[in-house]
């Protein structure tokens, strides 16, 4: 029997098991896909000569992250590569924001869209400067961050206290007009915006996408070098050099409970493997209090909390092998590893709209990718490995285009919508489709397939919509891992604080299992010590009435059997 099971091996339910093992507990992972990674993986699926990431590929989180840092993953191998500008934003007339990790060149492009944004834009910075430190320690540090939120409360009143906060709740288009004259500072600001599930009028987007902004200022947008698995591999080695386990084509399908306590699960074959101290799901909300845990086990208004969680946006996901780096009318874009495509900040606006109303849309904003401007062992030389995403509704009322298109995501109406994204490309790079070597099409039911989690190819395990932040998340509490079945904490991006690769949840929820462990050990060995000092005076059958919540000689093994 091991100390721990660790249900999936995203990048949360890795950073889990290796926590745990760094504290010496036996630790083993069940992956239900046949690799480990979740959605942090790559393969050459697309062309035998391309390597390409089935989902994330990108990790400003993962580089500010003190989480991975402290695994020291350089260790097994893993190593970064940049693109030469971290993000671009290109318009139809030729124009481009590009977000450099030279704050000074980032700020030289905005004057160019207006005299003075590049002013505004270092100021931003600035901001960063003296909160910047505190912001992450706080977002990665368990709720509520204590001893981190009295440190980032201090700078935050140093660094312009309530306008500051003010300006955090902004939505980004307001935010955007704030600072910035011109189009290019707000388009920085709301295309990373849109990185998560939030439309440009949703409170609180003007922060998301002023974090977004700043951490590829300073950190970049970083990639592994050999692919998004090459992530997952160093964690993989790290967990297996200090005695864990991963074993992929182990689909849980649920959460042994006895006593109120978690004590194990069973897999899809009926296998029971048993955890003597904790279980942690790296598994979305809906999973794990829908299905893998009995509902006589959980509290009514947690069931009925549930009913109300809200999904982030659906994916659409296209990858490409090209023959030749994409031809972009503007020059800048050709550099930037990630490219964002939409004309302005309004047609953001009426994306997100048509998302919300249930229709397909008809002009869907890019989110792209150009892998090998990022790391040149992605492809052949003078090739490009790229993909481009863009969100769906969950359920498709209408299509705002002229195609037809249901929802249902057949092999027609998937040809039909890959069609539409690089017909959105081509007007931006002139002679992109004729470039292209091969094409793979990862629809929302597909991105499921490939990782549960990613419900319809929700990406972030829940809204980041503020109803369902810190102690909201994942649904109204404390915010923490701790779930109502003992022994047994949520390490998926559905936990504060929510999604990227960055491994917090995961370690928030191991840590909250080695002091529970801890707090129970400390607990029985007082009443231990009790027991042996009231042995000494005759006095043992009375204390074993007493309310230790034990029977004699009954410690936590027992309890976990």
């Amino acid at each position: 029997m091991v100390d721990a099971v660790v249900i999936g091996s995203g990048p949360n339910g890795l950073v889990a098991a290796n926590l745990l093992a760094d504290a010496g507990w036996s630790v083993e992972v069940l992956e239900a896909q046949d690799e480990p990674g979740g959605a942090v993986r790559s393969d050459r699926g697309v062309h035998p000569e391309y390597v390409n990431d089935l989902f994330s590929s990108f990790y400003p989180l993962a580089a500010a992250s003190p989480v991975l840092a402290r695994l020291e993953l350089h260790r097994q191998g893993l190593r970064w590569s940049h693109a030469p500008q971290v993000l671009a934003h290109p318009l139809l007339d030729g124009r481009c924001a590009v977000l450099d990790r030279d704050r000074s060149a980032t700020a030289a492009g905005l004057d160019r869209f207006a005299p003075g944004d590049g002013d505004g834009w270092l100021g931003l910075c600035d901001i960063w400067d003296r909160v910047g430190d505190g912001i992450v320690d706080a977002l990665f540090s368990p709720f509520p961050p204590v001893r981190a939120g009295t440190v980032l409360a201090a700078r935050l009143r140093a660094a312009g206290g309530l306008r500051l906060a003010r300006s955090l709740v902004l939505p980004v288009r307001r935010l955007g007009e704030e600072e910035f004259a011109g189009e290019g500072g707000r388009l920085l600001l709301a295309g990373n915006a849109l990185h998560a599930d939030l439309a440009p009028e949703a409170a609180g987007s003007g922060g998301f996408g002023w974090l977004m902004s700043m951490l590829g200022q300073f950190h970049g947008f970083p990639v592994p070098v050999g692919g998004a698995g090459a992530l997952t591999a160093a964690l993989v080695g790290r967990l297996r050099s200090r005695g864990g386990n991963v074993r992929c084509g182990q689909r849980v399908t649920e959460v042994v409970v006895r006593r109120g306590r978690a004590v194990g699960v069973r897999t899809e074959s009926r296998a029971a493997v048993p955890a003597r101290r904790a279980v942690l799901a790296d598994v979305s909300a809906p999973s794990l209090f829908g299905s893998l845990v009995a509902a006589e086990h959980l509290p009514g208004r947690l069931l009925d909390d549930m009913r109300r969680f809200q999904w982030d946006f659906a994916t659409f996901k296209v990858d490409w092998a090209l023959n030749g780096p994409v031809p972009w009318s503007s020059g800048a874009a050709a550099s930037a590893g990630t490219v964002h495509l939409a004309e302005g900040v309004d047609e953001l606006t009426r994306c997100a709209s048509q998302i919300a109303r249930g229709l397909v849309p008809d002009r869907p904003f890019l989110l792209m990718g150009q892998m090998t401007t990022a790391d040149t062992t992605r492809s052949p030389l003078d090739t490009e490995s790229a993909w481009a995403y863009t969100h769906v509704p969950h359920t498709v009322k209408a299509d705002a285009g002229a195609d037809g298109l249901t929802g249902r995501w057949g092999a027609g109406e998937q040809q039909r919508m890959a069609d539409r994204m690089e017909a959105r490309v081509e007007r931006y790079a002139p002679g992109f489709r004729s470039r292209i070597r091969a094409r793979r099409i990862l629809a929302p039911a597909s991105l499921q397939a490939a990782d549960a989690n990613l419900h319809n190819g929700a990406i972030n395990g829940g809204t980041a919509a503020m109803h369902q932040q810190l102690v909201f998340r994942p649904v109204p509490g404390t915010g923490r891992p701790e779930t109502p079945v003992k022994g047994l904490y949520l390490a998926s991006a559905s936990a504060h604080p929510g999604g990227g690769v960055h491994g917090a949840p995961g370690a928030n929820a191991a840590r909250a299992a080695i002091r529970s462990t801890r707090a129970t050990t400390a607990a029985l060995s007082a009443v231990q010590r009790l027991l042996a000092h009231r042995g000494r005076t005759g006095d043992v059958t009375r204390v074993r009435g007493e309310g230790s919540g034990h029977r004699s000689g009954e410690g936590e093994d027992r309890e976990t059997r």
